[in-house]
């Protein structure tokens, strides 16, 4: 699943092209497509119609266009092979086109979401007094946003019971922090991923925050991180970030740091990486130094 930089970058995408239009219409070609949306493909395109999409906003891994003067977004589940496209009108249906988005004015492109697996999807949602999507509103600030509050990060740290890669994926703590990026931030604080949270001190809290920060805006300045086709930005293009990765995807390669071979464990059902010099492991007891 795309992680905060790739959904950032496609609402970058998105703010250029479809923001302050106006829906001429939508179709919906496949219904699963919409399925969160419960009153079904007509109801979500008849709501769209003449109405118009306002800045497209994210918090996390989630996307969504507000409807102007209606309450209400559209919140964009991506899964792992959704694309929002923007498209000539002329260009060729893609093989796994779900949706497609018509607007009013003269421009000649329009707003096409594309899911190969349709994991995927499109929803209409009333939001909150804040703006978000209801169905979104536990969802964590994430360390790019201006308002995210570092010591109610920390002191959350310090009361759970947990490691901190599944600190870092916990999205009612922290929201947009994915299995890559968990990944590069805790090698370049040189922190294994199993270390217990209720040892960590302030500083080494903000540390840790300071290099995910730094890894989700190198992503961004290159575009996010693509793997196969599977992500890319509206115009179709893949990012480039994997050609920088430190850890994630290295096993048995050398770490750029000490040389020692870069190992991967099973983690939750996936894979963690990570090398063992540099990020050794420590028990619950061991100080936090």
């Amino acid at each position: 699943m795309p992680e905060l930089p790739e959904v950032e970058v496609v609402r970058r995408g998105l703010q250029r092209w479809v923001a302050h239009r106006t829906v001429a219409d939508a179709e919906v070609l496949h219904p699963r497509a919409v399925r969160r949306h419960l009153a079904g493909a007509d109801d979500f395109a008849h709501r769209l119609k003449g109405h118009r999409i306002c800045t497209p906003s994210r918090r996390g891994k989630y996307l969504w266009l507000p409807l102007e003067d209606t309450g209400q977004a559209i919140l964009a589940h991506l899964g792992m092979s959704g694309q929002l496209l923007v498209q000539p009108h002329t260009a060729p249906d893609e093989k796994h086109l779900r949706v497609r988005i018509r607007f009013t004015d003269a421009r000649d492109t329009e707003l096409r979401f594309v899911d190969q697996r349709t994991f995927g999807g499109l929803s209409l949602h009333d939001t909150t007094s804040e703006g978000l999507p209801d169905v979104i509103a536990h969802i964590a600030r994430d360390p790019l946003d201006p308002l995210f509050d570092e010591e109610a990060f920390h002191q959350a740290l310090r009361r759970k019971r947990t490691t901190i890669k599944r600190a870092l994926l916990d999205q009612s703590l922290i929201s947009g922090v994915g299995n890559i990026y968990a990944d590069e931030a805790l090698w370049r604080a040189r922190i294994h991923y199993d270390r217990p949270t209720a040892g960590f001190t302030r500083p080494r809290t903000l540390l840790l925050l300071g290099h995910v920060r730094d890894v989700m805006n190198a992503a961004l300045s290159a575009g996010g991180t693509s793997f196969d086709s599977l992500y890319v930005n509206v115009n179709g293009e893949s990012g480039y970030f994997s050609r920088f990765l430190h850890s994630y995807g290295r096993e048995g390669r050398p770490c750029h740091r000490c040389g020692t071979l870069i190992v991967r464990e099973r983690f939750m059902g996936r894979s963690s990486y990570f090398c063992p010099k540099c990020q050794r492991r420590r028990s619950s007891r061991a100080s936090d130094r």
